[in-house]
Protein backbone atom coordinates (compact mmCIF):
# COMPACT_ATOMS: atom_id res chain seq x y z
CA UNK A 1 0.00 0.00 0.00
CA UNK A 2 1.10 3.33 -1.25
CA UNK A 3 1.61 6.37 1.47
CA UNK A 4 -1.25 8.08 -1.21
CA UNK A 5 -3.59 5.07 -0.72
CA UNK A 6 -3.20 5.18 3.13
CA UNK A 7 -3.64 9.01 3.30
CA UNK A 8 -7.36 8.22 1.16
CA UNK A 9 -8.40 5.79 3.05
CA UNK A 10 -7.18 8.01 6.58
CA UNK A 11 -9.72 10.31 5.32
CA UNK A 12 -12.44 8.82 3.80
CA UNK A 13 -15.44 10.00 4.61
CA UNK A 14 -16.33 7.00 6.72
CA UNK A 15 -13.25 7.65 8.91
CA UNK A 16 -14.31 11.40 9.54
CA UNK A 17 -14.67 12.29 12.77
CA UNK A 18 -14.92 15.88 11.95
CA UNK A 19 -15.62 18.88 9.00
CA UNK A 20 -15.71 22.61 8.53
CA UNK A 21 -19.62 23.97 8.61
CA UNK A 22 -20.38 25.18 4.65
CA UNK A 23 -21.85 27.74 6.33
CA UNK A 24 -18.54 29.37 7.44
CA UNK A 25 -16.89 30.53 4.38
CA UNK A 26 -13.63 30.02 2.52
CA UNK A 27 -12.62 33.77 2.92
CA UNK A 28 -9.62 34.55 5.11
CA UNK A 29 -10.62 36.19 8.13
CA UNK A 30 -9.49 39.56 8.98
CA UNK A 31 -8.83 39.24 12.45
CA UNK A 32 -5.55 39.62 14.67
CA UNK A 33 -3.70 36.48 15.49
CA UNK A 34 -5.86 35.41 19.37
CA UNK A 35 -9.22 37.06 18.44
CA UNK A 36 -11.87 35.41 19.94
CA UNK A 37 -14.41 36.60 17.17
CA UNK A 38 -12.82 33.90 15.02
CA UNK A 39 -13.66 31.31 17.35
CA UNK A 40 -17.39 32.72 17.78
CA UNK A 41 -17.82 33.27 14.17
CA UNK A 42 -17.53 29.13 13.92
CA UNK A 43 -19.91 28.42 17.01
CA UNK A 44 -22.56 30.22 15.50
CA UNK A 45 -22.52 29.11 12.19
CA UNK A 46 -21.98 25.61 13.21
CA UNK A 47 -25.07 25.54 15.15
CA UNK A 48 -27.05 27.62 12.08
CA UNK A 49 -25.90 24.29 10.03
CA UNK A 50 -27.11 21.55 12.36
CA UNK A 51 -30.44 23.58 13.33
CA UNK A 52 -30.83 23.43 9.35
CA UNK A 53 -32.07 26.92 9.23
CA UNK A 54 -29.72 28.91 7.56
CA UNK A 55 -31.96 30.04 4.61
CA UNK A 56 -34.14 31.24 7.84
CA UNK A 57 -31.78 33.38 9.39
CA UNK A 58 -30.54 37.01 9.61
CA UNK A 59 -27.87 38.38 10.97
CA UNK A 60 -27.23 41.79 12.12
CA UNK A 61 -23.47 43.24 11.97
CA UNK A 62 -22.23 46.36 14.40
CA UNK A 63 -19.44 48.49 13.48
CA UNK A 64 -16.35 47.76 15.20
CA UNK A 65 -13.61 44.75 14.28
CA UNK A 66 -16.89 42.46 13.24
CA UNK A 67 -18.35 44.97 11.09
CA UNK A 68 -17.33 42.53 8.32
CA UNK A 69 -19.34 39.45 9.67
CA UNK A 70 -21.00 39.05 6.54
CA UNK A 71 -17.87 37.91 4.65
CA UNK A 72 -17.30 35.02 6.80
CA UNK A 73 -21.11 33.27 7.84
CA UNK A 74 -23.08 32.42 5.03
CA UNK A 75 -26.49 33.83 5.42
CA UNK A 76 -28.49 36.83 4.66
CA UNK A 77 -26.98 39.95 6.74
CA UNK A 78 -27.62 43.79 7.43
CA UNK A 79 -25.36 46.26 8.46
CA UNK A 80 -26.65 48.34 11.34
CA UNK A 81 -25.47 51.64 12.18
CA UNK A 82 -22.84 52.25 15.37
CA UNK A 83 -24.89 50.86 18.06
CA UNK A 84 -28.33 50.26 16.41
CA UNK A 85 -28.11 47.00 15.88
CA UNK A 86 -30.96 45.99 18.29
CA UNK A 87 -33.50 48.40 16.81
CA UNK A 88 -32.07 47.01 13.04
CA UNK A 89 -32.93 43.70 14.74
CA UNK A 90 -36.23 44.81 16.28
CA UNK A 91 -37.65 45.71 12.60
CA UNK A 92 -36.69 42.49 10.94
CA UNK A 93 -38.26 40.18 13.43
CA UNK A 94 -41.39 42.01 13.70
CA UNK A 95 -41.74 42.03 9.72
CA UNK A 96 -40.20 38.49 9.38
CA UNK A 97 -41.17 36.55 12.69
CA UNK A 98 -40.59 33.19 11.04
CA UNK A 99 -36.38 34.42 10.90
CA UNK A 100 -34.05 33.92 13.28
CA UNK A 101 -32.79 37.25 13.73
CA UNK A 102 -29.61 38.41 15.94
CA UNK A 103 -27.34 40.79 16.54
CA UNK A 104 -23.59 40.71 16.72
CA UNK A 105 -22.08 43.29 18.63
CA UNK A 106 -18.88 44.42 20.50
CA UNK A 107 -18.53 46.51 23.75
CA UNK A 108 -18.13 49.78 22.40
CA UNK A 109 -21.07 49.16 20.04
CA UNK A 110 -23.79 47.87 22.66
CA UNK A 111 -22.88 49.29 25.67
CA UNK A 112 -21.56 52.84 24.41
CA UNK A 113 -23.13 54.27 22.08
CA UNK A 114 -25.89 51.59 21.64
CA UNK A 115 -27.05 51.60 25.27
CA UNK A 116 -30.27 52.71 24.88
CA UNK A 117 -31.22 50.46 22.14
CA UNK A 118 -29.96 47.24 23.36
CA UNK A 119 -31.85 47.96 26.94
CA UNK A 120 -34.97 48.59 25.62
CA UNK A 121 -34.76 46.19 23.22
CA UNK A 122 -34.46 43.76 26.34
CA UNK A 123 -36.99 45.48 27.91
CA UNK A 124 -39.65 45.29 25.05
CA UNK A 125 -38.46 41.15 25.04
CA UNK A 126 -38.12 41.22 21.02
CA UNK A 127 -37.58 37.78 19.72
CA UNK A 128 -34.03 37.95 18.61
CA UNK A 129 -30.71 36.60 20.19
CA UNK A 130 -27.52 38.88 20.93
CA UNK A 131 -24.35 38.08 20.60
CA UNK A 132 -22.64 40.74 22.86
CA UNK A 133 -18.34 40.49 22.73
CA UNK A 134 -16.76 42.12 25.86
CA UNK A 135 -12.84 42.40 25.68
CA UNK A 136 -12.83 45.33 27.64
CA UNK A 137 -11.40 47.88 24.92
CA UNK A 138 -12.14 49.25 21.63
CA UNK A 139 -10.32 47.23 19.38
CA UNK A 140 -11.12 48.55 15.34
CA UNK A 141 -9.99 52.03 16.48
CA UNK A 142 -7.21 52.15 18.30
CA UNK A 143 -7.51 50.66 21.81
CA UNK A 144 -9.76 53.34 23.76
CA UNK A 145 -11.35 52.92 26.77
CA UNK A 146 -14.96 51.09 26.39
CA UNK A 147 -17.64 50.80 29.40
CA UNK A 148 -16.57 47.73 30.21
CA UNK A 149 -12.75 48.63 30.55
CA UNK A 150 -11.44 47.37 34.16
CA UNK A 151 -10.64 49.67 36.30
CA UNK A 152 -6.44 50.73 36.95
CA UNK A 153 -6.63 49.29 33.26
CA UNK A 154 -4.16 51.04 30.62
CA UNK A 155 -5.71 51.50 27.36
CA UNK A 156 -4.77 54.29 24.55
CA UNK A 157 -7.38 56.86 26.38
CA UNK A 158 -6.36 55.46 29.87
CA UNK A 159 -2.21 55.78 29.81
CA UNK A 160 -2.28 55.61 33.47
CA UNK A 161 -5.13 53.00 34.07
CA UNK A 162 -8.60 53.28 34.27
CA UNK A 163 -9.50 55.94 37.12
CA UNK A 164 -13.43 55.03 38.26
CA UNK A 165 -13.83 58.47 39.96
CA UNK A 166 -12.58 60.09 36.54
CA UNK A 167 -14.52 57.44 34.33
CA UNK A 168 -17.21 55.68 36.45
CA UNK A 169 -17.02 51.68 37.08
CA UNK A 170 -16.85 49.28 34.13
CA UNK A 171 -20.27 48.18 33.35
CA UNK A 172 -21.67 44.82 34.37
CA UNK A 173 -24.29 45.19 31.37
CA UNK A 174 -25.35 41.73 31.35
CA UNK A 175 -26.21 41.40 34.95
CA UNK A 176 -28.13 44.76 33.95
CA UNK A 177 -30.31 42.85 31.69
CA UNK A 178 -30.70 39.84 33.36
CA UNK A 179 -33.30 42.11 35.59
CA UNK A 180 -35.39 43.37 32.84
CA UNK A 181 -38.80 41.37 32.58
CA UNK A 182 -38.07 40.74 28.37
CA UNK A 183 -34.91 38.94 28.59
CA UNK A 184 -35.56 34.71 28.85
CA UNK A 185 -31.96 33.92 28.57
CA UNK A 186 -28.86 35.55 29.79
CA UNK A 187 -25.64 33.82 29.81
CA UNK A 188 -21.59 34.95 30.36
CA UNK A 189 -19.54 32.95 28.57
CA UNK A 190 -15.65 32.32 27.10
CA UNK A 191 -13.94 30.77 24.38
CA UNK A 192 -10.37 30.09 25.00
CA UNK A 193 -10.52 26.14 25.72
CA UNK A 194 -12.28 23.46 23.41
CA UNK A 195 -14.59 23.02 26.89
CA UNK A 196 -15.47 26.66 27.07
CA UNK A 197 -16.69 26.71 23.28
CA UNK A 198 -18.74 23.50 23.80
CA UNK A 199 -20.40 25.51 26.64
CA UNK A 200 -20.82 28.39 24.39
CA UNK A 201 -22.31 27.03 21.58
CA UNK A 202 -24.87 24.67 23.39
CA UNK A 203 -25.65 28.61 24.79
CA UNK A 204 -25.66 29.56 21.49
CA UNK A 205 -28.16 26.27 20.10
CA UNK A 206 -30.82 27.48 23.39
CA UNK A 207 -30.71 31.04 22.16
CA UNK A 208 -31.94 29.72 18.41
CA UNK A 209 -33.90 27.49 20.30
CA UNK A 210 -35.81 30.13 21.81
CA UNK A 211 -36.51 31.85 18.56
CA UNK A 212 -38.12 29.22 17.41
CA UNK A 213 -40.63 28.90 20.21
CA UNK A 214 -41.12 33.00 19.99
CA UNK A 215 -39.76 33.02 23.93
CA UNK A 216 -38.43 36.76 23.85
CA UNK A 217 -34.92 37.95 23.84
CA UNK A 218 -31.76 36.29 24.19
CA UNK A 219 -28.30 37.61 25.44
CA UNK A 220 -24.95 35.82 25.11
CA UNK A 221 -22.15 37.51 26.86
CA UNK A 222 -18.76 35.88 25.16
CA UNK A 223 -15.52 37.47 27.43
CA UNK A 224 -12.86 37.58 24.92
CA UNK A 225 -9.32 39.06 24.45
CA UNK A 226 -7.88 41.25 22.40
CA UNK A 227 -3.88 40.76 21.79
CA UNK A 228 -3.73 43.63 19.72
CA UNK A 229 -5.50 46.82 22.01
CA UNK A 230 -3.75 44.68 24.54
CA UNK A 231 -0.61 44.65 23.66
CA UNK A 232 -0.13 41.00 24.69
CA UNK A 233 0.43 37.83 22.94
CA UNK A 234 -2.62 35.51 22.27
CA UNK A 235 -1.40 33.31 25.07
CA UNK A 236 -0.40 35.63 27.31
CA UNK A 237 -3.90 37.74 26.69
CA UNK A 238 -6.17 34.15 27.87
CA UNK A 239 -3.90 34.37 30.91
CA UNK A 240 -4.58 38.29 31.84
CA UNK A 241 -8.24 37.74 30.37
CA UNK A 242 -8.39 34.41 33.65
CA UNK A 243 -6.68 36.47 35.42
CA UNK A 244 -8.57 39.89 35.63
CA UNK A 245 -11.51 39.43 33.35
CA UNK A 246 -13.13 36.71 34.66
CA UNK A 247 -12.83 37.64 38.63
CA UNK A 248 -15.23 40.78 37.19
CA UNK A 249 -17.00 39.13 35.07
CA UNK A 250 -18.00 35.58 35.92
CA UNK A 251 -18.56 33.07 33.69
CA UNK A 252 -22.22 31.45 34.06
CA UNK A 253 -26.21 31.84 33.37
CA UNK A 254 -27.73 34.28 34.74
CA UNK A 255 -31.26 34.11 33.69
CA UNK A 256 -32.82 30.62 32.26
CA UNK A 257 -36.69 31.12 31.53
Amino acid sequence: MTATTEINKIISKENLVYNKTSVLLDNEMHYCPGCTHGVIHKVIAEVIDEMGIQDKTIGVSPVGCSVLAYNYIDIDWQQAAHGRAPALATATSRLMPEKYVFTYQGDGDLASIGCAEIIHACNRGENIVVFFVNNAIYGMTGGQMAPTTLEGQVTATTPYGRDCKVTGFPMKITEMIAMLPGTRFVTRQSAETPGAVRKLKKAAQKAFENTRENKGLSFIEIVGTCSSGWKLSPVKSNEWMKENMFPYYPLGTLKDE
